[in-house]
C-alpha cells in the first residue's frame, strides 16, 4: 500500500507554485491578484518541505503563468519554482529570476511621493544585493527595502 499522501490536492492542467516561504502564499495571492482569473485555486500553508522548512504552496487549475509574470514572483519568493502542469505531470519547472522592475503591484510608501497624488502607476526598478531586494521609485527616486514597500 502506498502511504505518500499529498497534502494538497493536484490538478490536471495549470501552474503550481511551490517552495514559497512559509506565511506568504496568502499575501501572493493578494499582491498578484491570482484569484482574478476565475480558476479553482488550491493554497497549502506551512507544508513539508524536502528542503527542511515549512513552506506553502499555491496550485491554479487552468492557468499558465508567463515569464514575467512568474518572475515577479521572485520579490515575494526567491527561491519558490512555478512548475506548468499538464495532464497530471510536471512539463516545465522554472527557477525564478528577480525583474529590472515592477509596476502597479505595489504604493510608494513615500508618502509625498507624485505616485500618491498623480494619476499615475506605481513603478520600481529593482535590485538584489545579496539577500535584500531593493526598490527604487521611479517617480520619487527613493529606495526601500522590500518590507517597507510591501506593507505601503
Amino acid at each position: 500500500m502506498d502511504t505518500q499522501k499529498l497534502s494538497v490536492e493536484a490538478i490536471k492542467n495549470g501552474t503550481v507554485i511551490d517552495h514559497i516561504p512559509a506565511g506568504l502564499g496568502l499575501a501572493i495571492l493578494r499582491q498578484f491578484k491570482l484569484l482574478q482569473y476565475g480558476s479553482a485555486v488550491t493554497v497549502g500553508f506551512h507544508l513539508p518541505s524536502k528542503r527542511g522548512k515549512r513552506k506553502d504552496i499555491i496550485k491554479i487549475d487552468g492557468v499558465h503563468l508567463d515569464d514575467d509574470a512568474a518572475n515577479r514572483l521572485a520579490v515575494f519568493a526567491p527561491n519558490a519554482t512555478v512548475n506548468d502542469i499538464d495532464n497530471f505531470a510536471v512539463v516545465n519547472k522554472r527557477t525564478l529570476r528577480l525583474p529590472e522592475s515592477i509596476s502597479e503591484v505595489f504604493r510608494c510608501p513615500n508618502s509625498n511621493c507624485a505616485s500618491h497624488s498623480e494619476p499615475v502607476k506605481s513603478f520600481f526598478s529593482l535590485r538584489s544585493i545579496g539577500e535584500q531586494t531593493k526598490f527604487k521609485c521611479r517617480y520619487c527616486e527613493k529606495t526601500f527595502g522590500r518590507d517597507a514597500v510591501i506593507e505601503a
